[in-house]
């Protein structure tokens, strides 16, 4: 017995389309969406601010509109997160809807996860938006009670999927394995097209990449699962392209939810045919006794200046715009960051070819400090500085700019509550099951390979890999695709090597961790993004560039291990 399990939504903002598209394509027995990143949540935080009744994904709610009727015709049940921080008025806004649109769908909700109004209480300070992340039985509950949508707010990105599989299955709160399989499974599809070829590393490999399809679980009993797509739709689903999801933002091989900690290091991953990619064997351990809380926190306010610099003398031009702009401003902010992208080229034949950008950053908590004064500033300058002088654009006012950070408290200090479609209110026990979160042991590594002949190439002519963002942090994962390789891989790219390839992280704490079932290893950079995404720390603020500029390093490969055809 399998349950098929859609996602139509990877973060907020994603294909609107999506919905209609995958109730459309193929059969599915739940849709889920994910619409919460760590950015999201201050986003809504804000709007939150502006109005009490915000707080929520209002493209949810178009979706809805749009496909609540098609979804109750084909017997699919809706389950998304995007009640963020208000999934109660999420609920009642979709009550309108179905009223408008004569519909008879049930609909519930799961809330618990603000926690707000007791952040000072619970030791989190005075954030902005403070939610802790609950689990899948909440939405389990709701579904048993018959609810054919289910939103809620701070779940694991995986609890949307968890959930229905744990209702169709009716898993107990200890059948770990179970769990666990899902939770990867989940993983897996929580980013949308991302595991059906976007953002894929060897993308060139890929025959229609013009309109990637969204995924689907399909999920067993035993909580192995084949991650695949609808017929008929473009990308592809291959063993790299979940290899490099299952990379995504994580540590190493224990991934920590609020129901289970997954063994990530024990998945193992087989084409089950076209577009079809088996995973099994996942192990599942008792989650921790603390959740993760996001907290987002208003900093102050941000402003930039870029300085487009063509032709010769680019430093001597750069340091006279330094010297001119923090010369002339009335006050200096807190903060006042300069990078230089020496993108320009010798004998160029355009002017973009010839061109560097000079980046200026400020920020302060009064956002005079860095608004019409440092602007007004910039633009003075244009013809009293360097010959050429133009800006990417006109610097504006200071917008104001969060910080997250994570927090942790116990299960049992943390509401989780059912809503259901009736209105009854059903109150979810933490996991009384509980293990500390602790490393693994470090894996034996391959054998390695002997003495033999290499060239100095690409690291990604053998190697792909996937980065993101936690925080401040950055995540990059880097995988291969032969045992040959991992035999190379596993010794070749130490801490010591990722430092020396990425300069950026030379001076900061670097952490590998090995995934030998995965042919993968995985580093943490440590503060590589300052703090966090918001803050605009450097040009990659989420670093989802930052494996591509990895594989773009070169260092010495073995000759027999490089592809079929490869050019040197």
């Amino acid at each position: 017995m399998t349950v098929r399990i859609g996602n139509c939504s990877g973060f907020y903002g994603d294909r609107l389309s999506a919905m209609r598209e995958m109730l459309e394509g193929g059969e599915l027995d739940y849709l889920t969406g994910d619409y919460l990143a760590e950015l999201t949540m201050l986003i809504l935080g804000r709007d939150r601010m502006k109005d009490p009744n915000r707080g929520y994904a209002k493209t949810f709610l178009r979706q809805a509109e749009d496909c609540l009727g098609l979804a109750l015709d084909k017997g699919v049940r809706i389950v998304a997160n995007a009640g963020g921080l208000n999934p109660g008025g999420l609920a009642d806004a979709l009550r309108e809807v179905n009223d408008k649109l004569g519909l008879q769908a049930k609909i519930a909700h799961v809330e618990g996860d603000d926690l707000i109004g007791r952040a000072a209480e619970l030791g989190l300070g005075s954030p902005l938006t403070a939610n802790a992340y609950l689990g899948a039985w909440g939405i389990v509950e709701c579904l048993n009670a018959g609810a054919d949508v289910v939103v809620t707010g701070r779940v694991t990105d995986a609890s949307v999927i968890v959930g229905p599989a744990a209702a169709h299955f009716g898993w107990q709160r200890d059948a770990f394995d179970q769990l666990a399989g899902a939770v990867v499974a989940g993983h897996v599809i929580e980013c949308g097209t991302q595991v059906t070829g976007g953002n894929y590393a060897f993308f060139t490999e890929i025959d229609d990449l013009d309109r990637p399809g969204f995924p689907i679980a399909e999920i067993d009993s035993d909580g192995s699962s084949v991650i695949t797509k609808h017929p008929g739709t473009g990308g592809a689903v291959n063993v790299g392209t979940v290899t490099a999801q299952l990379l995504y933002e994580i540590t190493g091989g224990r991934y920590a939810g609020p129901d289970v900690t997954a063994r990530i290091d024990s998945a193992a991953l087989s084409q089950d045919g076209p577009d079809r990619v088996r995973i099994s064997g996942v192990v599942g351990e008792a989650p921790p006794p603390q959740l993760k809380v996001s907290l987002n926190t208003l900093a102050g306010f941000r402003n930039e200046a870029v300085f487009v610099l063509t032709g010769l003398d680019i430093e001597a031009k750069a340091a006279l715009v330094k010297r001119q702009l923090e010369g002339w401003l009335p006050t200096r902010p807190a903060e006042l960051d300069w990078s230089l992208a020496r993108t320009d080229h010798p004998d160029a034949d355009t002017e973009e070819a010839a061109s560097a950008l000079l980046r200026c950053v400020v920020r302060d908590s009064d956002a005079n400090a860095v608004g019409r004064g440092f602007s007004s500033v910039a633009v003075e300058m244009a013809l009293a500085s360097y010959p050429g002088f133009t800006l990417t654009a006109p610097p504006g006012q200071g917008q104001p700019y969060g910080v997250f950070t994570p927090g942790y408290v116990y299960a049992k200090e943390v509401p989780h509550v059912a809503v259901l479609p009736d209105g009854t209110r059903v109150d979810i026990e933490p996991a009384t099951d509980v293990r500390e979160l602790e490393d693994v042991a470090e894996p034996a590594l391959p054998e390695p390979r002997g003495a033999e002949p290499t060239v100095r190439v690409a690291l990604g002519t053998v190697a792909g890999a996937r980065s993101g963002d936690k925080g401040g942090n950055a995540n990059v994962g880097v995988w291969v695709r032969t045992d040959e390789q991992w035999r190379w891989l596993a010794h070749a790219l130490t801490v010591d090597e990722v430092k020396r390839l990425l300069p950026e992280a030379a001076d900061l704490t670097v952490t590998r961790y090995v995934l030998p079932k995965l042919r993968a290893v995985n580093f943490v950079i440590e503060g590589i993004l300052g703090q966090g995404v918001a803050s605009q720390a450097r040009f990659d603020p989420q670093a989802k560039g930052l494996g591509e500029w990895l594989r773009s390093r070169h260092l010495d490969i073995p000759e027999a291990l490089l592809p079929e055809g490869t050019t040197l």
